[in-house]
């Protein structure tokens, strides 16, 4: 008896479909919606410290899931957690409640987080076609940034104008997505087992994270540096919603602003590979310091047009510095030690989300942004000269 054949490969058009819909960045505004809702920038700040913290704990082997549940189940219950937060964030009227919604994000998120691209790949093994991974991989990120710069630039529009209906949209979205999962036909799981041996537990990752902490002076002080840009870049990222809030932006100023930071962000990945092969890994980095050191200028001026700029050039910064530091990190340590440093980098990352990203939304509402993130280039100035000094003796 003739028998159809399964055609797999159908399965990367689908989960392209799921990848934009998941990442669909119309709730991107969310500071100016908590806001809105009567949240000062302290509780801002704690409901994504509680996201982090969530995340980390919730911190389940995928490939574990995968192999009891299938792949199908697992993003589809992603992506109903997805929409239960969101839910949650329409009804909300307490700091409590909206913190829950945060924590359904996080799960959401792990759900989801490597099952995607392991389906992608156990459907390429099934068609023999692994070689092909790089390339849909890469359109799987542009897919992601495609998706989050409309989904914030629609998001625009809304922000004077009923606002709760993103969070509407974006549970449509959301259905929009686990109907793309439903068109998938579950790979025959070649690669998993390999997957979960090679997968740390939570437990496994603290003790490796601490050993190499303590035994890899060089990569410690770069995995801070990575964790302290990030945490600048983010946190200026997000509380600048706060600036154009009270600054009375319109929303198609928001939406414009944010389609060119993407842009920005977007060219600035595209010159890295131009930029590498022209100067060291090192003194690359080395110059990311000068927009860190630039803030203590907002002490001084405290001027519009320098708050723009600064967002525009962390926006680059953020794209730029994670291909730079991976890069580095490639060069830097053997494979078998990679998956476990990166993780290290993420685990440090999520540590100073989690106690500074709070702590910088509190400071801003005793003094202001510009004074914040000013008071923050000081430091670093002052750390960096006092460094120097120690290291002279």
């Amino acid at each position: 008896m003739y028998k159809l054949k399964i055609k797999y490969y159908q399965n990367i058009r689908y989960s392209y479909y799921y990848s934009f819909f998941s990442f669909f960045g119309i709730t991107g505004l969310w500071v100016i919606y908590l806001q809105d809702a009567g949240l000062t920038l302290l509780e801002v700040g704690l409901c994504e410290s509680v996201f982090h913290i969530a995340s980390f704990l919730f911190e389940i082997p995928s490939g574990l899931l995968a192999d009891r549940f299938s792949y199908k189940t697992v993003l589809i219950a992603g992506r109903f957690m997805a929409i239960l937060s969101v839910i949650i964030m329409l009804i909300a009227h307490s700091f409590l409640l909206f913190a829950f919604s945060f924590i359904l994000s996080a799960f959401s998120y792990n759900l989801q987080s490597g099952t995607i691209d392991a389906l992608m790949y156990d459907s390429l093994i099934e068609e023999n076609k692994t070689q092909d991974f790089p390339e849909i991989i890469s359109k799987s990120e542009i897919i992601f940034e495609f998706a989050d710069t409309i989904g914030v630039t629609v998001a625009g529009f809304f922000v004077h104008w009923h606002f709760e209906l993103t969070y509407v949209i974006a549970i449509l979205v959301g259905v929009l997505a686990m109907i793309s999962i439903i068109f998938i036909k579950e790979p025959l799981q070649v690669s998993k087992n390999q997957e979960i041996q090679d997968h740390q537990t939570i437990i496994e990752l603290i003790k490796s994270s601490w050993s190499v902490l303590k035994r890899e002076k060089s990569l410690r002080s770069l995995m801070i540096y990575q964790g302290i840009i990030d945490l600048i870049c983010t946190s200026y990222y997000y509380y600048y919603q706060s600036v154009m809030k009270d600054s009375n932006f319109s929303g198609a100023s928001i939406s414009i602003l944010m389609v060119v930071s993407s842009v920005i962000a977007i060219i600035a990945i595209s010159w890295i590979p131009k930029i590498t092969a022209h100067f060291k890994q090192f003194i690359i980095l080395r110059w990311l310091k000068g927009p860190f050191l630039v803030v203590a200028l907002l002490l001084i001026f405290r001027n519009t047009v320098l708050l723009l700029l600064l967002f525009m050039i962390f926006r680059a910064v953020s794209a730029a510095s994670g291909p730079l530091f991976s890069n580095y990190y490639n060069e830097l340590i053997e494979s078998k030690q990679r998956a476990t440093l990166l993780s290290v980098a993420s685990v440090i990352f999520s540590a100073f989300m989690i106690v500074l990203f709070p702590l910088i939304g509190w400071l801003i509402d005793r003094t202001s942004f510009s004074i914040t993130f000013g008071m923050i280039g000081v430091i670093l100035i002052s750390f960096g000269i006092v460094k120097k000094i120690v290291k002279s003796y």
